[in-house]
């Protein structure tokens, strides 16, 4: 009773391994467009709607986290088991996270030269992070929902409004917090999914039944919250865009 398949996948969204499945599965999908959405929340929550700034700021995002964070995280340890190559991830991450810079400062020749501000600490934490740099110093919750969660949103709302306002700010504050909510509901159903063998025990309520207690019980209620908000948050995002466009 409780023993882990052996055949368990290492996310909900992960794809059966190989081939161009690791490819797909490496972006992390839910995650990263969770992720996405924060830009375009900060940005849509300040009284100006460049469009530009949204949509390159999409992309240089969507590269440093959606691509270049998740090739170094699975360079790091390889936590989805996949089967790429790591010259390859090295270069997906090198050639994202350089392109996504280099968005940062074409944009800061255009508009203004704060917006290095933001270019050069969110290249340092994209690897900082996920390579544990200084011996993981800045691979915490606290960390994740600041690189994932409240920069984002903040570095979208400077770029459409280029200046610091006190609601993108509060935004920001929103955005971490939810990552912290994330990083929360994950934790345990990572090391349920990767780092757990056998998981025992009965539950038994109080008419008198009695179920059994696995891996699966234990991951069934976070993980569902988990697919839910990933769904949530771009529908969201989504909406506040669209009414800001128009």
């Amino acid at each position: 009773m409780g023993t882990k398949a052996v055949t368990e996948r290492p996310a909900f969204y992960a794809l059966r391994s190989g081939g161009w499945r690791d490819y797909l599965s490496l972006l992390h999908p839910p995650y990263t467009l969770w992720h996405l959405s924060y830009v375009a929340l900060g940005w849509a929550a300040v009284p100006f709607a460049n469009a530009d700034a949204l949509w390159w700021s999409l992309g240089a995002f969507f590269l440093a986290v959606g691509i270049g964070a998740h090739a170094l995280d699975e360079l790091n340890g390889r936590p989805l088991g996949t089967a790429i190559p790591s010259v390859a991830l090295s270069a997906l991450a090198f050639v994202s996270i350089g392109v996504a810079a280099a968005i940062g400062i074409a944009g800061a020749t255009r508009t203004t030269w704060w917006l290095l501000a933001f270019v050069v600490p969110g290249a340092f934490i994209v690897c900082a992070y996920n390579l544990e740099w200084l011996g993981g110093r800045f691979h915490t919750d606290t960390w994740f929902a600041l690189a994932w969660g409240a920069f984002p949103a903040i570095t979208a709302s400077y770029a459409n409004a280029l200046e610091l306002r006190a609601e993108g700010l509060l935004v920001a504050a929103g955005c971490f917090a939810l990552s912290r909510a994330q990083r929360t509901l994950s934790t345990p159903v990572r090391a349920l999914r990767r780092r757990t063998r056998r998981v025992e025990g009965l539950i038994e309520r109080t008419d008198g039944s009695i179920e059994p207690l696995d891996e699966r019980t234990l991951r069934a209620s976070p993980e569902a919250a988990l697919r839910w908000l990933s769904l949530a948050m771009p529908l969201l995002a989504a909406g506040a865009v669209i009414a800001r466009l128009i």
